[in-house]
């Protein structure tokens, strides 16, 4: 029997999510093709009356000018339809909460919240983060979604690809669901333990051994898939598993543009937090089994650790360290708020993401609350970091 996991609503397995409507932004994309022959096809007619009419007068004939006129005014009376209805797809496009890409249905985070970003950047100020942001060694992408109508986001050097160590490993069980929806391996308890050592213990043998499963390839097709867009060459990158950790397959490929192994970027891992609490990733059923393995954390460093001053939370979270390499990620719940973390950062020093988690968990508990929480006392670092 699976126990229970609180904040996550379990779910039928075959039970669809209704899709929201489409908008007016959407339904441009969709038909674009459409709209570009029916604009050649108004061209192209405009041009034939026309020549029809100067061809009969330089012949002397008598041309039907009522019937001629008539055409032109019909398709002159189309033109304001695609040339005002294209702005105002647009603009419904670029207000919907839940803004699309400019080519697939995928999750696009909004633009960045002022109000949020100057919470981030005040805090950035203070020492430790001050300096590492100052040398580009720092990146940080924060999601408000307490209001799932307006979802806030903020974010620093969120765009750079960095090496994430073991934090890829979400990578691998997204990949390992989307087979198991293909019908391509069954999902199993022994399955789902494996999956749950990989990411409560980061453990790296069940890890090769997944990835051995499913392979580099479908790995890397369900990053790029359209649908998720977790990886994307044109957007700096993403999510990245181009090598085993540790096991006989070795290196398959570094990233197209960044030539890193294991590699994310902030933003694209925040992403995939926020596409598995709207239940986006694969089914519903399947985000919500991915939410439940990346609860109950065993590795108690980062942001678990600092965290642990605010006991009520819910965590769900991977994490990943590599010599001077650390990075975590996390949905966070408690009293009724929700947000996503992400950090990646380049640095020897320990305790800085468990001081950045408090931060950041004060800008949505504490809005306004700045600098006035420097004073606090901090977990001490942890001694294991996977």
């Amino acid at each position: 029997m699976v126990e229970p996991v609180p904040g996550v609503r379990p779910l039928n397995r075959l039970a669809v999510r209704p899709r929201p409507l489409p908008t007016l932004g959407e339904l441009d994309k969709r038909f674009r093709g459409t709209i570009l022959i029916l604009w050649t096809w108004w061209r192209r007619q405009c041009r034939r009356a026309t020549w029809s009419y100067f061809r009969m007068r330089s012949t002397k004939g008598d041309p039907d000018l009522n019937m001629m006129w008539s055409r032109v005014t019909l398709y002159a009376l189309t033109l304001p339809v695609w040339v005002l209805g294209l702005p105002a797809s647009s603009t419904a496009q670029s207000t919907s909460l839940s803004s699309r890409s400019d080519t697939t249905g995928t999750l696009v985070l909004p633009r960045k919240d002022p109000g949020l970003q100057a919470q981030l950047d005040r805090t950035l100020t203070e020492a430790p983060f001050k300096t590492l942001v100052a040398n580009k060694r720092l990146s940080i992408a924060l999601v408000d979604l307490s209001d799932p109508d307006r979802i806030r986001y903020a974010g620093v050097d969120d765009d750079q690809m960095r090496y994430a160590a073991s934090l890829p490993k979400i990578a691998i069980m997204l990949g390992v669901f989307d087979q198991i929806e293909k019908g391509k391996i069954e999902y199993t308890p022994a399955l789902k333990r494996q999956m749950e050592l990989m990411i409560r213990k980061s453990a790296n043998r069940e890890s090769s051994e997944l990835i051995e499963l499913i392979g580099f390839e479908n790995i890397a097709a369900t990053l790029q898939d359209p649908d998720y867009e977790l990886y994307h060459k044109s957007r700096k990158g993403g999510l990245w598993v181009g090598k085993d950790y540790g096991g006989p397959l070795g290196r398959w490929k570094r990233d197209p543009i960044n030539s890193i192994s294991h590699g994310a970027t902030a933003r694209q891992v925040a992403r995939f937090f926020v596409m598995l609490d709207r239940g986006d990733l694969v089914s519903p059923w399947a985000s919500a089994e991915m939410k439940q393995i990346m609860s109950k954390p065993e590795i108690k460093h980062k942001f678990v650790l600092g965290l642990s001053t605010r006991p009520k939370s819910q965590i769900f979270r991977k994490s990943g360290t590599w010599k001077e390499w650390h990075s975590d990620g996390a949905l966070v719940e408690r009293d009724g708020k929700k947000y996503v973390a992400v950090a990646l950062m380049e640095s020897s020093r320990t305790g800085v993401l468990a001081r950045l988690i408090i931060k950041l968990d004060d800008i949505i508990f504490k809005p306004g609350a700045g600098s006035s929480v420097a004073t606090q006392s901090y977990p001490p670092p942890s001694p294991t970091d996977n």
